[in-house]
């Protein structure tokens, strides 16, 4: 039986936003911890870890997300071990963000000068304890720009969730999309909150950059910082 498409569809879709925010802070705190070893062995200079980290960013950023999903779903099920459709959507994106988080990451601690490396080891510092306290926080006002920018992605992203099962906005919108037969109304609707979401992040990115490009700070600015 067909439903008339009425608010109470309009508040499913609108709830189901929070698991589409929920799994995207999730890919995105699981794929920051990641990230940042990757983008760590990433600037290694043993070849080993360089490699590995290579290797990893490759397969992740050169297949598609869809196909990460599907492998990490079915792909646990093959040792016995079971798994549900939250499982399989988070390991998948945190994955997925990863590679891209760490090679954002890579590229802007090798923005820091290489006086400020030659700086922490005067000081008697080591490799990591010199990356931790000197490279790092400076590396840190270059990556939060491009960061937030990327967090656009993850939560689009999470739109290919649905193909598992697991229910966002999506995966919402294609019930009562079955149950009503309105397609065009549900997913204009889908596509306002989708852009409800990450419009302010696109705005917030790009106010950072502007803020935080050391390009523009003057000295009198500098100094006020």
């Amino acid at each position: 039986m067909i439903r008339e498409f009425s608010s109470s569809e309009v508040w499913f879709l609108v709830q189901a936003v929070r698991w589409t925010v929920l799994l995207a802070l999730l890919a995105f705190l699981g794929g920051g911890l990641v990230g940042l070893a990757v983008a760590i062995l990433r600037i290694s200079k043993a070849r080993l870890p360089r490699a590995i980290a290579i290797v990893y960013i490759k397969v992740f950023q050169g297949t598609p997300l869809l196909m990460q999903l599907y492998l990490v779903y079915f792909g646990i099920n093959l040792f016995g071990i079971e798994t549900n459709a939250w499982v399989a959507a988070a390991l998948g994106l945190t994955f997925y963000s990863s590679a891209f988080l760490g090679e954002i990451w890579r590229g802007c601690i090798q923005a820091i000068p290489r006086t400020q490396w030659d700086g922490a080891r005067a000081l008697a510092l080591g490799y990591l304890p010199g990356l931790r306290l000197v490279i790092l926080p400076q590396a840190l006002r270059i990556a939060i720009p491009p960061t937030v920018g990327f967090m656009v992605q993850i939560l689009k992203g999470t739109s290919l969730a649905s193909i598992i099962g697991f229910t966002e906005l999506t995966r919402a919108a294609q019930m009562v999309n079955n149950a009503t037969f309105r397609p065009f109304i549900v997913y204009a609707l889908v596509a306002l909150l989708y852009f409800l979401l990450c419009w302010p992040l696109s705005l917030v990115s790009q106010r950072l950059e502007r803020r935080l490009d050391p390009g523009r700070l003057t000295p009198a600015k500098l100094a006020a910082q």
